[in-house]
């Protein structure tokens, strides 16, 4: 079974392991119900999702419709007006089948023109707010990918007290200096404040370019049993961290494996290995 934590000051105990349901985007229906036997096996209680993830929000539906009290779920818009927004909302919680999100998330809010619609006078914000009066929302939370998503996250949080924050976090990632030092900052006013840290793209080897991909994620992800799993373990290792998992149904058991085993911390020079062997490059520069 996966260890579980409380998810920022939202009272809730998540798995460590969030399940990330863009992998869900293009499947069938039998390997949705698969994928869920497979979490439920590993006590997986955190499903994030979006509304720009293709079919995941419907694939999740009927399965929400019955198990809706196991999960804290957890979608994401990327419209950065009210009126937008709540378009998304509504349609987000027809298609998941439920009667609130326990968190709605900005999705990739890194770009400073849009960051300024979202957060001023009719904007996103304004959205979550409404909707958490009215109980479609429990939680608020924002997102990001990119070199700058640790401070954009950072002026995020100096603007509104966000319950969350999701942003790409793996050995290549951190071994950028600007890119380690924002994200250091991040996770100590993280701590400080009791915001829920989630973290992306743990497997993630490389940018495609021009290889051949056979995954259903944008970039190439480690698929070696050993390489997963010392990954996700280097991941793991920041006890303050969520890890959300890869975008790929068949890579999902290796990751679910990895963090079920105990955490060992792994060395500096256990990951720069591996970077060597598997020409591991970070996919934001």
């Amino acid at each position: 079974m996966i260890p579980r934590m409380e998810f920022g000051r939202t009272g809730h105990l998540s798995t460590r392991i969030i399940f990330g349901a863009a992998s869900l985007g293009e499947v069938t229906s039998e390997e949705t119900e698969n994928t869920f036997e497979l979490l439920a096996k590993y006590g997986i209680n955190h499903i994030d999702t979006a509304q720009s993830y293709g079919k995941s929000e419907r694939r999740i539906g009927p399965w929400m419709k019955h198990h809706r009290k196991d999960y804290f779920l957890a979608t994401k818009t990327d419209q950065r007006t009210k009126d937008k927004a709540l378009v998304d909302l509504y349609e987000s919680l027809d298609k998941l089948q439920t009667d609130h999100i326990d968190l709605w998330q900005f999705h990739c809010l890194v770009d400073q023109k849009e960051w300024d619609t979202a957060m001023g006078e009719g904007g996103v914000l304004e959205a979550a707010l409404e909707a958490k009066k009215q109980g479609l929302v429990k939680y608020i939370g924002v997102t990001g990918h990119g070199m700058n998503a640790p401070l954009m996250h950072l002026k995020s949080l100096e603007q509104f007290p966000f319950d969350s924050v999701l942003f790409p976090y793996n050995y290549t990632m951190m071994q950028q200096p600007a890119y380690k030092e924002q994200a250091t900052k991040l996770l100590a006013l993280c701590e400080e404040r009791g915001v829920a840290v989630q973290t992306i793209k743990s497997v993630a080897k490389r940018n495609v370019e021009d290889r051949d991909n056979s995954y259903a994620t944008w970039y190439e992800p480690l698929d070696e049993e050993r390489a997963i799993e010392q990954s996700v373990q280097w991941v793991l290792g920041n006890r303050q961290v969520f890890l959300n998992s890869v975008g790929d149904i068949h890579l999902l058991p290796h990751v679910l494996e990895a963090a079920s085993a105990q955490i060992n911390p792994v060395s500096d020079a256990t990951m720069d290995a591996m970077i060597e062997t598997y020409g591991m490059k970070p996919l934001f520069t």
